[in-house]
């Protein structure tokens, strides 16, 4: 329910959360001729059952709106951790205690389930983060015009809030992190003015291997290193200071569009990638190349896996959408063959080299759309026993489902990091006999309302 407080001001009661954990309400305004009419609004930080005052913000047709008090808390509402919370774009539910984020997610995941007529039962208890901070091996700042580092603004991608800490990155990420921002600012280099076109320093990438230590710190420019004498001062800084970074790279992006991403690049000290280790198996990390951004828990997802597949050495695996073969070295060790499909072309190359790297050779990497890949290696490798399928948020869509079942894998292992596009998905597979047995969500990104799952389905055979 919603009272009118005052002009575009409201109290009014959380009902649940929306598809981005963030809370849903109703009110009821008045148009220009003084009928009432219902809105549904979200209000960021807030629980479902809370009683909130909240504003309205111009322009209204984009329903922002601004969250001014507290009348009623959830017990489990908490005191964020970060001074960022609340203007920074990423952790979004460091006002909930840890308890509550897990029993959130855990309910999502059914919720998901039983709109499309599954039974929930099938959903395990969600598996725990060791650690609920520092977890993140990877991490993206962005310069502003004056040079200073730091993070987006929630919602406003024009806006950099200065850092001063990042409480999901591990202590020597941000260490890294303050002494490239001190370095700008020390040399007065400008940033990058998203208005203008004009500035010399866009982005700044840090990857940070827990399993190596190794970590790689990526400088993003609109020109070539050569004319800067300054970064004679950074690499000095850098080889002092911080002997565990192995990759320190100039990257040139002269392009408008604001994506981290480079047309050429230098070397300033170091070489151009770094290792880490997965399950075992070791990885070369370049600046561009996907990786879980969780290892802990990323390994937990890999057991899961093995362990819902049950994988033999006499089948045949396809590994869709297998990136640079974070799950297809693993299962490639416990099955005759194993075929990979990516259509990034350099997530490949990696995973043919990661293989090559590993001893593992009995593998097949294919630079390929899913569908098409699928058909193609359909046509040379036959049915495959297992199939494993890793899609994006987006998920793989009914065409690539419809294409897997008819392709008659015994068993089905779906890693989804997006409970709603994987059960769209998974409800293709029901017409081709294949049954849900299990789904285990596992949380790989605490203070936020991201959940991954790992799930199991059999073809049921006469």
């Amino acid at each position: 329910m919603a009272y009118k407080f005052k002009d575009n001001t409201f109290i009014t009661d959380i009902s649940q959360f929306d598809a981005k954990g963030v809370g849903r309400a109703v009110i009821h305004r008045e148009n220009k001729q003084g009928k009432g009419k219902k809105q549904h609004i979200t209000i960021p930080y807030t629980l479902p059952g809370e009683r909130v005052q909240a504003t309205l913000v111009p322009p209204y047709r984009k329903r922002i709106v601004k969250l001014d008090d507290i009348i009623e808390a959830h017990p489990e509402r908490i005191e964020p951790a970060c001074p960022h919370f609340g203007r920074c774009g990423g952790c979004s539910w460091q006002h909930i205690s840890y308890e509550a984020q897990l029993n959130e997610k855990t309910l999502q995941v059914k919720q998901l389930l039983e709109e499309q007529q599954f039974d929930s039962s099938v959903v395990q208890p969600i598996i725990v983060a060791d650690d609920a901070w520092h977890y993140r091996n990877k991490m993206e700042f962005t310069f502003n015009k004056d040079g200073e580092l730091g993070l987006h603004e929630k919602d406003n991608y024009r806006k950099i809030i200065p850092l001063e800490t990042c409480m999901i990155a591990s202590p020597e990420m941000v260490a890294a992190t303050m002494e490239v921002a001190n370095w700008t600012k020390e040399h007065q280099l400008s940033g990058y003015d998203k208005e203008t076109k004009d500035g010399l320093l866009r982005h700044l990438m840090v990857r940070h291997s827990q399993a190596t230590g190794e970590m790689m710190l990526a400088l993003f420019a609109t020109e070539s290193a050569d004319q800067y004498s300054a970064l004679s001062d950074l690499i000095q800084r850098i080889k002092e200071k911080y002997p565990y970074v192995k990759s320190l790279l100039w990257l040139e992006n002269r392009d408008i569009a604001d994506k981290v991403q480079a047309q050429q690049g230098q070397i300033l000290l170091g070489r151009d990638f770094i290792y880490d280790e997965l399950a075992g198996y070791r990885y070369r990390l370049w600046y561009d190349t996907f990786f879980q951004t969780n290892p802990v828990q990323a390994e937990k997802l890999v057991e899961l896996a093995l362990e819902m597949a049950q994988p033999k050495g006499t089948e045949k695996m396809i590994d869709l959408f297998c990136g640079v073969g974070t799950f297809s070295l693993p299962f490639a060790s416990r099955v005759s063959q194993l075929a990979g499909i990516e259509i990034v072309e350099t997530s490949i190359e990696s995973a043919k080299r990661n293989a090559s790297d590993n001893g593992v050779h009995n593998t097949w990497f294919l630079a390929r759309d899913a569908r098409l890949g699928l058909m193609e290696v359909l046509e040379l490798f036959e049915n495959p026993d297992l199939l494993l399928l890793d899609p994006p948020r987006s998920g793989a869509g009914g065409k690539v489902m419809r294409r897997i079942a008819r392709s008659k894998p015994k068993r089905i292992v779906y890693v989804s990091c997006n409970p709603k596009t994987f059960v769209s998905d998974i409800k293709e597979l029901i017409p081709f006999d294949y049954h849900l047995e299990t789904v285990q969500p596992v949380d790989l990104f605490p203070q936020t309302y991201h959940v991954e799952c790992v799930s199991l389905l059999q073809r049921e055979t006469i």
